[in-house]
């Protein structure tokens, strides 16, 4: 998704990653089964990595939770130091199973600048160019996707009558009051081509002011418009767990600016070919996962504080995917 550091971390990461070799972060996961026993991947090596934040490092949990019940014998290496290096551990081969954001593929990765509103459109996009130029295979999208949006406390929405961003572009330009961080603020598919494509400019007196715009860190941004000040409307990830923590509520994207970024696990070419069982396992864990499951999930580990190879454990014992 776009907590991807931008290319010129590259050099630093992948140094990191040839000098010390990648490791896990994050500990190991726990032993199961699949019901019946089934070991549909006896015999198979496999490694998964993930990045280091919450989420990615949950869905490497639950994927090498579940590969190990199939039987694979499964090196942990999640929780990998910047994005940029789990990604090259798979390019250079080793790391086999990586989740990744069709946004990022095709902002981060390729550079592309246009932009696909169709989440499955996307996917089928750079599907097509990662297996043609690096023979890593995208499998089905998930049904989450963890995108840019703007929130607001469920008492601002309600007394301002809010629900999508155009309801926010036809309040009264002293009620358009926002909070973002430094990353969203300057980006060029963020904050002020956001405002933009809404009709309500940035730094215009009929749009929004300057002074109705706050800049703070991201984790503050939650808290700022869960309490309505200085800011009605936050920037906030959508399937964070504070959104549902805080009751915020996400305003629909009716003018589909944000590019979407469903997750989708990312397998090389080689290794599913190897081991076509795979592509099953993993679709039966991508077709599970929704925005509020992942909401909720993320969210017992970064305000309750559990383990992610515990959420992870739970997870998948309660769809009956493990015993």
């Amino acid at each position: 998704m776009r907590r991807v550091p931008l290319i010129s971390a590259l050099v630093a990461t992948i140094s990191l990653l040839a000098g010390c070799g990648l490791v896990s972060s994050s500990g190991t996961f726990h032993d199961a089964t699949l019901p019946g026993g089934e070991r549909p991947l006896d015999g198979a090596k496999l490694t998964v990595t993930s990045k280091s934040f919450t989420e990615g490092v949950l869905l490497g949990k639950i994927t090498a939770t579940y590969l190990a019940a199939a039987g694979a014998t499964v090196t942990d290496l999640t929780g990998a130091p910047g994005s940029a290096s789990s990604r090259q551990a798979q390019l250079n081969g080793d790391a086999d199973v990586l989740w990744e954001y069709t946004g990022t593929g095709w902002v981060n990765y390729h550079n592309e600048t246009e932009t696909i509103t169709d989440p499955q459109e996307l996917w089928q996009r750079v599907h097509d160019v990662e297996k043609r130029d690096y023979d890593l295979e995208w499998l089905a999208p998930s049904n989450f996707n963890d995108t840019y949006a703007f929130g607001a406390s469920a008492s601002t929405a309600q007394r301002l009558g809010v629900k999508s961003l155009s309801d926010v572009a036809a309040l009264p330009v002293a009620e358009r009051t926002f909070c973002v961080d430094d990353e969203f603020f300057s980006r060029s598919d963020g904050f002020i081509p956001m405002l933009q494509k809404y009709g309500i400019p940035y730094n215009d007196p009929n749009g929004v002011p300057a002074g109705n715009v706050t800049r703070m860190d991201a984790g503050v941004v939650y808290t700022a418009t869960a309490k309505g000040t200085p800011c009605h409307f936050g920037m906030v990830y959508t399937t964070d767990g504070r959104v549902k923590n805080l009751n915020l509520l996400v305003l629909d994207d009716d003018k589909k600016f944000f590019l979407p970024y469903s997750g989708t696990a990312v397998v090389r070419a080689a290794v599913l070919d190897a081991n076509p069982a795979l592509r099953d396992l993993l679709d039966t864990i991508s077709e599970r996962l929704t925005d509020d499951l992942m909401r909720e999930l993320n969210g017992r580990i970064d305000i309750d504080g559990e383990d992610p190879a515990d959420v992870a454990y739970d997870w998948l014992k309660s769809e009956n995917l493990i015993e």
